[in-house]
């Protein structure tokens, strides 16, 4: 039942599948060298700067990889666009949600908007500068905030409560996810009254996420929209000035090691990640080690056999070669 809380205003870069031994071959580096809008009412750790070497250790490949392109977009509810990828991931989700489920939403909501509910008309109240009431709900004694992918979990929650004196209004994923850190909430429950297919994101989580993240979610956002043919140009762009992580590990003698993706024809690509979120969404049990623009560069230039990244191997991802990533190597 909803409440309502009070707030105050193959490794192929274009087309083809990757070769699927790509994506889990960490490999050992020498570490001793240094929508803002409303809707209608609803009625109805620190890396060494070297070189890379080509031993590898870890665990085997991964049988697939994910889809490089974003899912085409969709609007269930006219003036609602759904935010796809946190609905597919929550449409992906176990009968009984794993840390790393959670995770995984946690990685996908890092972009885009999300729904929420209002008691009354948004719009309206927006325009006579009135303090609008958010849907809540409550577990026990804990509250959880109530947001939403689309229009068709807006539609389920309203059919679950039958209060249709309700509307919607889309913000950024960044700003829900402040209100519920800087509110009385434990969390915020995404698609509450979508059944299989709804989770709780924990306010413990968030802030963490938050912490970590880039405020403007700058890669993970172009990675989210459709590609264009300036999108290489602005993830390089991206990679010059945001923070960014590599997936580490350790052998035998505690040398750190950087995950790379590799292809049957030889090609070596240094996995990179919009957050550390990224990582840990591909079970490896690598550790994420923050990366600087400069870092990058230099590990690129030391070793010309790396012929590019690939950024968020977990998806949607993207490749770039070596030309591309002139800008950053020039950091170096």
């Amino acid at each position: 039942m909803a409440l309502f809380s009070r707030r105050g205003k193959g490794d192929e870069p274009a087309g083809g599948e990757p070769d699927a031994t790509e994506p889990d071959a960490p490999a050992s580096s020498d570490a001793s060298d240094p929508t803002g809008g409303e809707s209608p009412a609803l009625g109805g750790e620190v890396v060494p700067e070297v070189g890379i070497s080509i031993s590898t250790f870890g665990k085997p490949a991964a049988s697939a990889r994910p889809a490089a392109q974003p899912p085409a977009a969709t609007q269930a509810v006219p003036g609602l666009p759904d935010n796809v990828i946190v609905k597919n991931a929550l449409a992906a989700l176990p009968e009984t949600p794993r840390n790393t489920d959670v995770m995984n939403v946690m990685r996908q909501a890092l972009q885009g908007h999300l729904y929420v509910r209002v008691q009354g008309d948004a719009k309206a109240l927006l325009a006579e500068g009135q303090n609008l009431t958010l849907a809540v709900t409550a577990i026990e004694d804990k509250r959880f905030l109530l947001a939403f992918t689309g229009g068709t979990a807006l539609q389920d929650s309203v059919r679950a409560d039958g209060d249709t004196a309700t509307s919607a209004i889309g913000q950024p994923t960044a700003t829900i996810f402040q209100n519920v850190v800087a509110g009385p909430y434990a969390g915020l429950f995404l698609d509450h009254a979508t059944s299989g297919a709804r989770i709780i994101l924990p306010s413990e989580l968030i802030g963490k996420a938050l912490e970590e993240s880039d405020p403007a979610f700058t890669l993970k956002t172009l990675l989210v929209s459709e590609r264009a043919a300036d999108t290489n140009a602005k993830v390089v762009d991206a990679l010059t000035r945001v923070p960014v992580w590599v997936a580490g590990n350790a052998d035998e003698s505690g040398r750190i090691g950087l995950a790379e993706a590799r292809s049957t024809d030889g090609r070596r690509r240094l996995e990179i990640f919009s957050h550390p979120l990224e990582v840990i969404a591909l079970g490896r049990g690598d550790r994420p080690l923050p990366l600087t623009g400069e870092q990058l560069g230099k590990a690129l230039a030391s070793d010309a056999g790396i012929t590019g990244v690939v950024v968020d191997p977990a998806g949607p991802w993207i490749e770039l070669d070596r030309t591309d990533l002139a800008p950053v190597i020039a950091l170096a």
